[in-house]
């Protein structure tokens, strides 16, 4: 067993030592992020039953949330300019720094911005990244984070840029350390605001204090029972006679039903090494003997699959590039569609494209948009 005791080694030579580890740790670094920035392009983490890459990390290799965050990012931004990895590796960056850059990263700049940011700290950097671009970026959209609090005072600095799941913020209450209970931070539009306000005047003689926690927790008890009888078919009356079979892809609400009560409301892709995949966001519910080789809309032919690899299910079954022109035909619909056009001119223009074999998604999307004029 390796000893990590070093009180006998000399002060030069450790000195020395250490130096020689952070040289070896940051090319090992940059190897690593080389190496999930390949496994990601590649999406390996499908077949070991893993809904993305965040999870791979996080459930499989054990890196922290926050670890796991920055390393995707860092690796990402490193597969697109090669640059990065070595300056990482020759200790012009750190990881922090890369995190920095990488949302201004384009062809045109990436040279010079990691020229700026050479041998910088983070505080320097975001300085930097001030200047040079007037404002920081505004956070993402509809990104909630949350944190236990309990005997908490606020704290102070910079907020630090954090993997999704940890707080992002630094306003946090006082609460009774007997109390077992979440700080939520999450901005939200005037019109959202006004919603909880007028909730909570609603509820204002069942919630005489207008606690928002629980003015949040009873709209979203509401929510729920609202979006399992969508989601999953569940009903407060359901029917005592239903139909066995349904036609096409519709899943009939009792199909759904079956399907999410056994299958647990979870993803059921294995891997090969045992691992069931632990997803249960964007649920979809697939199809074991595709409808186009003849499958049958019925619960024993249905199963839940997370998004990722209900697609990689579909690569398998037809082949990846005709699932990836199918999705670039969805997607030129859905632009279409966005453009203002009706539905039906939409749907014909997007399948048009669909004889343009190994065209990109602009290709196809220009094409559609020549074809319109034709059907008027």
């Amino acid at each position: 067993m390796r000893s990590y005791t070093l009180t006998h080694v000399s002060d030069a030579v450790l000195i020395r030592n250490l130096a020689r580890l952070v040289a070896r740790d940051r090319a090992t670094t940059a190897t690593l992020l080389a190496h999930i920035a390949e496994v990601d392009e590649r999406k390996l983490y499908r077949p070991a039953g893993y809904p993305s890459m965040y999870a791979y990390c996080v459930e499989k290799l054990r890196l922290s949330e926050d670890a796991a965050y920055k390393r995707i990012q860092a690796a990402r931004a490193g597969r697109r300019f090669p640059e990065v990895f070595t300056a990482l590796a020759q200790g012009k960056l750190h990881l922090a720094a890369i995190c920095l850059l990488a949302p201004h990263l384009t062809p045109e700049s990436a040279r010079g911005l990691i020229e700026v940011a050479t041998h910088k700290g983070k505080s320097e950097i975001e300085e930097l990244l001030a200047r040079r671009f007037l404002a920081l970026r505004p956070p993402v959209a509809g990104r909630v984070l949350f944190e236990p609090v309990g005997n908490l005072t606020a704290a102070s600095g910079p907020e630090p840029q954090l993997a999704p799941g940890q707080v992002e913020g630094t306003q946090v209450q006082c609460l009774p350390q007997n109390s077992v209970r979440f700080m939520v931070q999450f901005a939200v539009t005037q019109s959202t605001r006004d919603k909880l306000r007028h909730a909570r005047d609603l509820l204002s003689h069942a919630v005489p204090d207008g606690d928002m926690g629980e003015v949040l927790d009873r709209a979203l008890e509401v929510l729920i029972v609202k979006l399992e009888r969508r989601k999953t078919g569940r009903a407060r009356r359901p029917r005592a006679v239903e139909r066995v079979e349904t036609e096409g892809r519709h899943v009939a609400a009792h199909v759904r039903r079956v399907v999410w009560d056994r299958d647990e409301g979870r993803c059921t892709f294995v891997g090969a090494d045992g691992h069931r995949c632990a997803a249960r966001r964007f649920l979809e519910f697939d199809h074991i003997d595709p409808v186009a080789r003849g499958g049958k809309t019925i619960a024993d032919n249905m199963r839940l699959r997370c998004r990722a690899h209900n697609q990689y299910e579909a690569e398998r079954a037809f082949g990846a590039r005709h699932m990836t022109q199918k999705r670039q035909i969805q997607d030129v619909m859905t632009g279409l569609r966005g453009l203002g056009c009706r539905a039906g001119d939409a749907r014909r223009a997007a399948e048009f494209t669909g004889a343009l074999h190994c065209a990109t998604l602009e290709d196809r999307m220009r094409a559609a948009l020549r074809f319109l004029p034709q059907r008027r």
